[in-house]
């Protein structure tokens, strides 16, 4: 089938230009093709912008063991609504993937489930390095520097050293100092105020976990990537980056910050904590400077009567699926950034991080994974209206301004305003790690 999106100001490599895009089948087969081109279908998109699809590296699907918080088939189709049209989803599930069988089960599962496409992180234990060293069809490794949710806490400094020296795949870390959060909890005792959380999980906490992590990167060499940043403290840690660390921040170390905790109570909660308003500014800076280089979300549904338990009997996370570009495009409505920025923060950086074959980018050969956007539309964001599960977000009430509305996986269009198509599922992403990375493919 031909889908011609005919006239909309079309987010290109080498920046914006109204012109139209031609799918045949699943890839990008014309830009700017002739007048006389035929198509089964024809979008009229002028006054949109046309966007290639979100690539959210960092997701919690819950899917096995925790379904009744989100799984494959909800959570992906939050991700189409919010014009996230793959995702990569980490390995702390129920049971843990923690082999090269269990990452083939998952992928398997998300082959019938998953309205966008996929792909999943393996997880570090102290006795799975075998494991990582054959792993494939993956992103990379993924370790817990420091406890939460999930039991995939690597407490053993010789194994993590080990899995450094000894394994190929890219590594992703959960950067937190357990020895210091230890203390810290122990200091606050039996605390049941939720605020107390940043208190616990503090900045030193993240700073000293990253200059571990970045040590361990350059002196065995190996591609590291920095989970959900949310301290300037910890900045300083990865300046001299190295062409082997790239790091990412989230929607919620973005905005949100400890002075909200008064208003949204433990739905603030998760892991790392939230930080100062002056951490706000200077991690959007880091992105900015391409300090970090990329924007995900975390996505890490509760269900909302266990979120609105008391400190600390309520877990930590947040959803962010479907609300991570919105909360993007408003940057760019506030003049905060530009949309060339938003462009390469969600989607052609996460597929040069994680070395995502064909997507990231509007480019003839590629995937037809694309979304338009109405940069004009503006929505008060409530959880009522998600599509995830849980049916909350932390950012209710927000006024956003610029919106998805339709959004294709593949050359399907999978939702449009309000439906959903769920006849074909999304596809298993293929990694060419080879390739070397962000920096490689800057540089190229």
């Amino acid at each position: 089938m031909k889908t011609l999106i005919k006239n909309a100001t079309v987010m290109l490599p080498d920046g914006p230009s109204k012109t139209s895009v031609l799918i045949d089948g699943a890839t990008i087969a014309e830009i700017d093709p002739a007048e006389s081109v035929e198509a089964d279908e024809t979008v009229y998109a002028y006054g949109m912008h046309l966007l290639p699809g979100v690539i959210d590296a960092h997701v919690h699907m819950r899917d096995p063991g925790g379904t009744d918080k989100e799984d494959l088939r909800t959570g992906s189709m939050a991700a189409a609504k919010g014009g996230v049209t793959t995702f990569l989803d980490m390995p702390n599930t129920s049971p843990a993937t923690i082999s090269q069988k269990m990452l083939d089960e998952k992928l398997t599962l998300a082959s019938v489930k998953s309205v966008v496409n996929y792909g999943f992180f393996i997880g570090a234990t102290i006795d799975n390095i075998d494991e990582l060293k054959k792993a494939n069809r993956t992103p990379g490794i993924k370790i817990y520097m420091g406890s939460t949710t999930g039991d995939l806490f690597l407490k053993d400094p010789g194994m993590l050293e080990a899995i450094f020296a000894e394994t190929k795949l890219p590594i992703a870390v959960h950067a937190e100092d357990e020895n210091i959060i230890s203390k810290n909890f122990e200091e606050f005792g039996m605390t049941r105020n939720v605020v107390d959380h940043s208190r616990i999980r503090t900045p030193e906490a993240e700073a000293s976990s990253v200059h571990k992590a970045v040590a361990l990167a350059k002196e065995y060499k190996h591609r590291l990537h920095l989970c959900h940043m949310s301290s300037a403290l910890a900045l300083p840690e990865f300046e001299d980056h190295d062409d082997l660390i790239t790091a990412e921040v989230t929607p919620h170390h973005l905005f949100l910050n400890d002075s909200d905790y008064m208003n949204l109570g433990t739905l603030a909660q998760m892991n790392p904590a939230l930080k100062s308003a002056s951490d706000n500014a200077a991690l959007l800076q880091a992105l900015l400077d391409d300090q970090i280089q990329i924007v995900a979300t975390d996505h890490a549904p509760h269900r909302f009567e266990d979120k609105c338990q008391r400190y600390p009997d309520s877990p930590s996370g947040v959803p962010g699926v479907e609300t991570v570009l919105p909360l993007m495009l408003d940057l760019v409505h506030k003049e905060k950034c530009t949309l060339e920025d938003v462009v390469h923060w969600l989607c052609e950086g996460p597929a040069l991080v994680w070395d995502i074959m064909e997507k990231g980018r509007i480019e003839v050969g590629y995937d037809a994974d694309l979304v338009l956007v109405d940069m004009n539309k503006s929505v008060v964001l409530r959880g009522p209206n998600m599509q995830t599960k849980c049916r909350w977000t932390p950012f209710e009430g927000r006024e956003v301004n610029g919106w998805p509305v339709r959004t294709w996986v593949c050359g399907k269009e999978v939702y449009r305003e309000g439906e959903f198509d769920l006849s074909r599922p999304g596809v298993e992403v293929m990694f060419d790690h080879s390739r070397g990375g962000y920096w490689s493919g800057i540089d190229g």
